[in-house]
């Protein structure tokens, strides 16, 4: 598996991941009803940096690399990571969450943090804690579950730098 910088090109196969995982409404805090360019917009204009995961020129997953805050917060960057279906138990996640955390430090970031990290996602809550990530927070109904009504969402921080 190889995981580079993702392109405007790569949008065409990276739309049948993002869609089914933004349209289920159970994991992340974009609107159900994003269309594609929207969708494009968020995952490839506004972040630091965006990367595919490929494998054999088949895109597995992708991942965006945000700044989370700005002025003296600035060093907290945040990321958001989505894989194929076809891809998953593969340590696709797990790849690009470690290869995350080393181009954070590239960009001059020294923290991590997931803002909205849902209680009831246990798979990511489980992968995020193995790799060194911590809850520091946890918010109250803070995320609307199309199936569970409100649940929780958790902050998971992780300091990145020596």
């Amino acid at each position: 598996m190889i995981i580079r910088e993702a392109t405007d090109a790569d949008f065409d196969t990276l739309w049948p991941i993002i869609k089914p995982i933004v349209r289920s409404g159970d994991t992340y805090t974009i609107p159900v009803d994003t269309g594609k360019e929207s969708a494009q917009r968020i995952w490839l204009e506004h972040p630091v940096k965006s990367f595919v995961a490929e494998e054999d020129g088949q895109i597995l997953g992708t991942y965006k690399l945000n700044i989370n805050h700005m002025g003296p917060g600035d060093h907290v960057c945040n990321c958001g990571y989505m894989v194929s279906p076809k891809a998953r138990g593969r340590g696709v996640a797990s790849a690009m969450c470690e290869h995350s955390q080393l181009e954070a430090l590239k960009h001059g970031f020294k923290a991590m943090q997931f803002n909205m990290v849902v209680s009831t996602n246990i798979g990511a809550v489980r992968l995020w804690q193995k790799l060194g990530f911590e809850i520091v927070g946890t918010l109250p109904r803070a995320f609307r579950h199309p199936e569970l009504g409100y649940v929780d969402g958790h902050v998971m921080y992780k300091w990145l730098a020596d």
